[in-house]
């Protein structure tokens, strides 16, 4: 696809936008652009098409334009001056909770409810590369490899952050069912 765009193409990369518009607005929304995530993924597609010269023969766009889209989001942030709270980014990813719970048993749906609050509260105590690790692979559901190119990292220090960070997590989310202070 890359090669039709290169060639002067300009459908072959609608095809491309409209294939990764949502990874792109997930990813936006998960490190933070919130109610920008639309303008920076559009400038993000926008970048990508400029930059396409620079693309690697052989590599997945995926992983380079969510690359970019992380970038975007960041200079977004940083020259707007707004850093949002790690639990609002993590609300606005999962989206809005359902009017009528997925349970008819209000338990279940409190159980739910205060698992997801002690996954946000645990994700909030990692490190920003361990945070960025799991959002990649979990939330944005990228496999090692794309995971790897998107973050610029060796798959052995993917392997390794995420591990990391996974029993971190175990941790933190043992400690909070023990009634511990994290």
């Amino acid at each position: 696809m890359i090669a039709r765009v290169r060639a002067g193409e300009p459908e072959a990369y609608a095809v491309l936008v409209r294939a990764h518009t949502q990874a792109a607005l997930r990813a936006a929304v998960a490190f933070g652009a919130g109610a920008d995530a639309e303008d920076v993924v559009q400038s993000a597609f926008l970048k990508a098409y400029q930059s396409l010269d620079g693309f690697r023969p052989g590599a997945e766009f995926r992983p380079w334009l969510l690359r970019i889209v992380v970038n975007e989001t960041r200079n977004t942030l940083r020259s707007a001056g707004r850093r949002q709270a790690l639990a609002g980014r993590e609300a606005q990813l999962l989206g809005p909770r359902p009017v009528i719970p997925e349970s008819a048993d209000p338990a279940v749906s409190a159980e739910s409810e205060e698992r997801r609050a002690e996954l946000t509260a645990a994700l909030g105590e990692l490190s920003e590369e361990q945070r960025q690790v799991v959002t990649y692979r979990y939330l944005l559901e990228m496999d090692e490899a794309e995971t790897a190119e998107a973050l610029g990292w060796p798959r052995g220090t993917v392997k390794s952050r995420l591990s990391r960070a996974l029993a971190k997590l175990g941790r933190l989310i043992g400690a909070a069912d023990r009634g511990e202070g994290r």
